[in-house]
């Protein structure tokens, strides 16, 4: 682990932007994260590029599309990808060891693909979410086919878990996911990480879910001072 001292006029989400994009180099293929610190990365990332990086890049949402386009950097479509650098983005919950939850956002289907298949993914986070065991503040979000949510939900309560479906931001909806599909956001009582990623992983119904299990390469920590690094 070591630490990198950046201008104490910037927050912490602009620090830790700074740090990840000082890793990228010419030619790289760099996938986009979603939220706030992935933005602050993008504006770092075009004006690298400003400066005479050539890079690509491939996004994990449409607003991280858009955000990129208007920065000027060039935006490969997914499909497009033949191979993918680094990915780059936030996370909801990081232990010590490198485990993450993400999809509190609409996008956890293309976030994981990303992530999965990125040579490096590096993780962009504030102490606020260090934690020492995942799901500590929030729920599992789990991503799952419309017709299926009542089976899953059913099959996950008999497992000891507790949760409900999420409503969209007004409160008068179900939250649908960039992917078409609804989310669980469900508790679990005693959580074995590695095991319930393999649960999750295969039970029947469940499109993708927000355990980010042995992904992450290294993750960046910002705090008053500097940038902490923490490498796999």
């Amino acid at each position: 682990m070591s630490t990198e001292i950046h201008n104490p006029a910037m927050n912490p989400k602009q620090r830790v932007a700074e740090h990840a994009a000082s890793f990228i180099e010419n030619g790289m293929i760099v996938g986009l994260g979603t939220g706030s610190t992935a933005n602050f990365f993008i504006d770092v990332l075009a004006l690298r590029q400003q400066q005479g990086l050539e890079i690509q890049t491939t996004a994990s949402s449409a607003i991280s599309a858009i955000r990129a386009r208007q920065a000027g950097l060039t935006v490969l479509a997914i499909e497009q990808l033949s191979h993918l650098d680094v990915y780059v983005d936030g996370a909801d919950e990081v232990t010590d060891d490198l485990q993450l939850l993400k999809g509190r956002g609409q996008d956890l289907v293309a976030e994981k693909l990303l992530a999965s298949h990125a040579n490096s993914f590096f993780v962009l986070v504030d102490e606020s979410k260090m934690v020492t065991q995942i799901g500590q503040q929030y729920a599992i979000p789990i991503e799952v086919l419309p017709n299926a949510w009542q089976l899953v939900m059913q099959s996950l309560q008999q497992q000891g878990a507790s949760g409900e479906l999420r409503r969209n931001s007004a409160g008068d909806n179900v939250a649908v996911t960039a992917a078409g599909n609804l989310v669980l956001d469900m508790r679990f009582a005693d959580i074995d990480t590695a095991g319930l990623n393999h649960l999750l992983d295969t039970h029947p119904g469940i499109v993708e879910h927000g355990i980010f299990h042995d992904l992450a390469s290294a993750v960046f920590i910002a705090d008053s001072s500097g940038v902490r690094e923490s490498w796999r």
